[in-house]
């Protein structure tokens, strides 16, 4: 905002502009800046059903649409119970890297937004300075010719070139850069989401994979005991070569799946160093899968304005609040502009008498300027930016598609495992029984060792395919926690 000098008023001075004079122009100027011509925003219906519907054979929500409206609200501490998953999480938001780049975006976009912000005030500065000049003898213009030194000194506080935003030009670029900052503010948030699911996920890989090993390493066990019998019987005569062999080869598919689920389970040990930023202890990932909790009470059935709490719905709403202002910007470049450059202060011949009464000085010139004639190019900027308007309206339209596709897929997935869950313990039981039942056989030579072989198969890959469905079961309340809009606590 200009600021005029502030002069005591002597009766030599009376006719020179007192300061509230001089800033009443520029405080006109503020007062009729506001005339904004970018569209009122409207959010976009939201282009899917009202709300999804309930898998078959899962219960209704209770009336008031349960927990789903409070699951953006809820931190994702309470959510994740488990204290050694807690750990990794805090230590992956503070820690990972990809976060860190995009918390520092967020900074950049907040600053481009002060230096928008800025054009809506003038600028001032002060300055001062001296001059003194000595003029020859033979360059005078005295009469009679004689040399001259002369001097001047100034100090003032100066505006230049200050637009006065009668059209809301100024005011649209930044409302424009307000809106770019919001955005990738909730990009950092969806960000910050995705990191603890992604931390989850993998951390549940990992107590997975690991059961998974202590399963080939029992069964590799259980294997080479049984293959040590079979050949003691077939030193003795009582078994064959093909049981021996048979035997063989059930122990070297254990011994593979061995290898196999110990190179995972290092690969995800390197998968949380990544997502945590750092290596991590080997004595804080003891946590064991059968004793992982997470909240079970998420909703079906919900209505589908829940989208609006998640972070990249809002991400992509402010970008098209942001194409609404481009609107207005290219709007207002059709009208004429208007720009004030002034200055006040103190002027003086010699540095001693600057700052006495009289010495004061000041400038005021105003500019303005008409657009006539530029070959279409500001009509072409505003059907960009209308385009751009729609561009941003189709691409909110689709995230709102995708969001609720997302949820539908884990809400659906989530009945479906359950009862897959279900399927796998009742077969991994009657797969013991049949072990039980065929070794018996065996041992009393009713049936060879292949039946042996094919019910130790079949069990095996039964309790695999059970840790399997667990950890995908697990995996699904995250992923629903995150397509729900949850984790901002």
């Amino acid at each position: 905002m200009m600021s005029m000098t502030k002069f005591m008023p002597t009766r030599r001075d009376r006719n020179r502009p007192r300061a509230p004079l001089l800033a009443a122009p520029l405080l006109a100027a503020v007062l009729l800046s506001g005339c904004v011509l970018a569209p009122d925003h409207q959010r976009p219906d939201l282009p899917v059903p009202d709300a999804w519907q309930a898998p078959a054979g899962a219960a209704a929500p209770a009336a008031g649409g349960g927990a789903s409206p409070q699951l953006a609200d809820q931190g994702w501490t309470e959510f994740f119970s488990d204290p050694a998953l807690q750990g990794l999480i805090r230590d992956a938001l503070s820690g990972n890297r990809d976060l860190k780049a995009t918390i520092l975006s967020v900074e950049a976009a907040r600053a481009a937004y002060g230096i928008a912000g800025a054009d809506l005030w003038p600028t001032v500065s002060a300055g001062g300075g001296g001059t003194v000049t000595r003029t020859p003898r033979s360059a005078s213009t005295q009469v009679p010719p004689s040399a001259s030194v002369a001097r001047s000194f100034s100090a003032n506080l100066a505006v230049t070139s200050y637009e006065i935003d009668l059209f809301g030009r100024v005011r649209s670029l930044s409302d424009r850069a307000l809106e770019h900052y919001l955005a990738s503010a909730d990009a950092a948030e969806a960000a910050r989401i995705s990191l603890i699911a992604e931390v989850a996920n993998a951390y549940l890989s990992l107590l997975g994979d690991r059961k998974l090993l202590a399963l080939a390493t029992e069964t590799l066990a259980s294997r080479q005991a049984s293959l040590s019998l079979i050949d003691r019987s077939f030193q003795r005569g009582s078994s064959s070569g093909l049981d021996v062999a048979q035997a063989r080869s059930a122990v070297e598919a254990a011994r593979a799946a061995v290898s196999r689920y110990q190179r995972q389970v290092s690969q995800d040990r390197t998968a949380l160093d990544l997502l945590v930023g750092a290596p991590v202890a080997p004595d804080r990932l003891e946590g064991d899968l059968d004793r992982v909790r997470l909240v079970t009470d998420l909703p079906v059935g919900v209505p589908s304005e829940v989208l609006l709490h998640r972070p990249d719905i809002s991400q992509a709403e402010h970008a098209l609040k942001a194409a609404e202002a481009n609107i207005g910007a290219a709007r207002a470049a059709f009208f004429p502009t208007i720009t004030l450059t002034g200055s006040g202060g103190f002027a003086s011949r010699e540095l001693g008498t600057l700052f006495q009464a009289g010495s004061g000085a000041w400038s005021f010139g105003p500019a303005g300027s008409v657009p006539i004639f530029a070959a279409g190019r500001k009509l072409a900027g505003l059907e960009s930016a209308k385009v751009g308007r729609e561009i941003a309206g189709a691409q909110y339209e689709k995230a709102v598609q995708g969001a609720f596709r997302e949820v539908s897929d884990a809400l659906s997935s989530r009945e479906t495992l359950a009862g897959q869950a279900k399927a796998l313990t009742d077969l991994v039981e009657a797969g013991q029984t049949a072990r039980r039942l065929s070794q018996a056989r065996y041992d009393r030579g009713v049936d060879s060792y292949l039946a042996v072989l094919d019910a130790e198969r079949s069990l095996f890959a039964a309790r695999q395919d059970l840790v399997s469905i667990e950890v995908a079961r697990l995996s699904n309340l995250v992923t629903l926690y995150k397509v729900l809009g949850g984790g901002r606590g």
